[in-house]
């Protein structure tokens, strides 16, 4: 097992990515790891920019923060957001799963600004990081019946590339000490959907 992995959850308010953050750690804590997690900046306000970190280690336990440069896995809930992050703590060696539904600003959405092409966002992280996978977490939620769990198809998406050493029944005990009842089932539902989306994706 790996001593220490770096990962970052990225997007906007309303996403639910502090959420995510969440499970990362405490399945972590499952598979046998310690684990701190941290949110650094933006309120959980919806449109902001939201950023958490979250260190798990088997040995001496670090700081909160991830250095700049030093994340292992960015996993981003909307494409500028990524990028964003990417350009300060990605290196080549990161791993990137990346969700394609973008979030438009409010000057977007007022014909103010314009929006980057959605496919050179994608290259340009490609580029940049040694692994990169794309999905629509968004669309893919609506087949579990909600977009709100799309965060948690994005958590599923990354237990299903195998960039970190944490596998399914870590996050589903996860997931099965923070939900109840008919919440745990969309979420575990929509973890799956996510997960086996990536794994076919990958053997395709």
């Amino acid at each position: 097992m790996e001593e220490r992995i770096n990962i970052i959850v990225s997007g906007v308010g309303g996403q639910g990515n502090v959420l995510a953050s969440q499970m990362m750690a405490l399945a972590g804590v499952a598979a046998g790891y310690g684990a701190v997690e941290a949110e650094t900046f933006g309120a959980s306000q919806r449109g902001g920019s939201v950023m958490s970190h979250v260190r798990l280690y088997k040995n001496n336990s670090p700081g909160p923060l991830i250095p700049e440069g030093k994340a292992d896995v960015i996993l981003g809930f909307e494409p500028m957001e990524t990028l964003r992050i990417l350009a300060r703590y990605g290196n080549p060696n990161t791993k990137v799963v990346v969700n394609t539904r973008p979030v438009y600003p409010i000057g977007v959405l007022a014909g103010e600004q314009v929006y980057p092409d959605m496919t050179k966002i994608l290259e340009s992280i490609k580029q940049h990081v040694a692994q990169t996978y794309t999905l629509n977490a968004t669309e893919i939620a609506l087949e579990a019946g909600n977009p709100v769990v799309a965060n948690m198809v994005m958590v599923g998406a990354v237990c299903g590339t195998g960039v970190i050493p944490i596998k399914e029944e870590h996050f589903l005990l996860a997931m099965k000490d923070y939900f109840t009842d008919k919440i745990l089932d969309i979420n575990e539902k929509a973890f799956r959907l996510g997960m086996d989306y990536i794994t076919d994706t990958i053997t395709v």
